[in-house]
């Protein structure tokens, strides 16, 4: 399925000067002169993330007006999007210490959702379930986050040349979303322990990449960041890494008392001057986009959005694409790697020529601008839906 670069031991069998434009050459140059955040790749947003049934939204845009509208999106299941390409996921996590707080849901018609009893069942456990918004934006391919990263491992084992893959991670809390509805328990060090502990229990060390191996023996994260701490691409590859995509407040009870990221399996979105900056979610590729410049060139990886809400695909607009691929954000985040029929113009938002990842254009020289890093054998026409 996929078609993917030579390792760098396959460019050892044959003579390479710095000047040499071979292929074998350069890929191999690449598998182990390039790290992980000399890449770009498009991933999804909310990647578990089903349709809302068309009399829910309709019941919304009632209540609400056309800024529900915006949630008027919905995705493959993640095995589908990863064989199309997808290599940065997001996934929205709530807690459900005693199971069942989220198997009634009310929905948006004001009636309780009736799930089927393989669906039931897995709700009346405890865990961390998956969800955007309780009680009205509620289905997902996936309906916990063991099961996700279960899927997602699965995926990996059976291409182990991938380019390394984020996986961003939204702490759900608060609501409620409905009169009467779910309230999302907080997050407190305990459950951001219990939800690292998750992660283990699915990826073994030797398949993620975490905090303490880019911080190596750096006093700090960020030293570690700026001295070109990340993982070749020949290290990255078939792995993946997790970053924490939440408010300072949160990310600060996740941290506790670390210097930078000490034990923890996942990166977080901080700024640039933190000890634990690695990461950064960056998502208006307009607005950001000198700072996202920067911090690519710096050494960070960076996370944007090349679309928000529906606006950009129901318009076929693509100026925010358009930075967001000029910024060099390593990862580009949609709502539409394939188009809505739905709307007219076919907006969809992937790398040039079938590449899942390739050089990223802000990081690498000539030698390495054109070349996919990885390659799927995709037509964006086969995505419609």
């Amino acid at each position: 399925m996929l078609a993917f670069l030579l390792a760098a031991s396959a460019a050892s069998a044959i003579s390479c000067t710095p000047a040499s434009t071979e292929d074998a050459c350069v890929r191999g140059r690449m598998e182990q002169g390039l790290k992980l955040n000399d890449l770009v790749a498009v991933g999804t947003h909310n990647s578990y993330k089903q349709h809302l049934p068309p009399a829910e939204l309709a019941a919304m845009v009632a209540a609400g007006g056309q800024r529900a509208l915006g949630i008027d999106y919905g995705h493959l299941p993640l095995t589908q999007q990863l064989d199309g390409g997808a290599r940065q996921l997001e996934i929205d996590v709530a807690r459900d210490p005693a199971g069942g707080l989220y198997a009634h849901p009310k929905t948006a018609l004001g009636k309780e959702e009736t799930l089927s009893p393989a669906v039931a069942a897995v709700m009346a456990r405890p865990g961390y379930k998956v969800l955007h918004m309780q009680d009205v934006d509620f289905r997902s391919t996936c309906l916990t986050f063991v099961a996700c990263l279960g899927e997602v491992r699965a995926w990996s084992k059976a291409n182990p040349t991938h380019a390394p893959i984020l996986i961003m991670i939204n702490a759900k809390e608060g609501g409620p979303n409905l009169p009467g509805g779910v309230v999302a328990p907080a997050y407190d060090a305990k459950a951001f322990d219990a939800l690292d502990a998750e992660i283990r229990s699915v990826f073994s060390e030797a398949e993620l990449i975490t905090p303490d191996q880019v911080q190596g023996k750096k006093a700090t994260l960020r030293d570690a960041v700026l001295a070109g701490g990340w993982p070749t691409l020949g290290a990255a590859r078939g792995k993946v890494f997790f970053a924490l995509d939440e408010s300072p407040e949160k990310v600060a009870v996740y941290r506790g008392g670390r210097r930078s990221l000490e034990g923890r399996a996942m990166f977080v979105n901080t700024d640039e001057t933190s000890p634990a900056a690695a990461y950064l979610t960056l998502n208006d590729p307009i607005a950001e986009q000198a700072r996202i410049k920067a911090a690519v060139k710096a050494g960070f990886v960076v996370r944007t959005r090349a679309d928000a809400d529906t606006w950009e695909a129901r318009a076929n607009d693509p100026r925010r694409r358009n930075a967001a691929f000029a910024s060099g954000a390593q990862y580009i985040s949609t709502d539409y790697m394939r188009p809505d029929p739905r709307f007219a113009g076919g907006y969809f938002v992937r790398l040039p020529d079938g590449a899942a990842a390739a050089c990223n254009a802000l990081r690498t020289d000539d030698r390495c601008r054109g070349q996919p890093i990885e390659a799927v054998n995709v037509d964006a026409r086969s995505l419609v839906r």
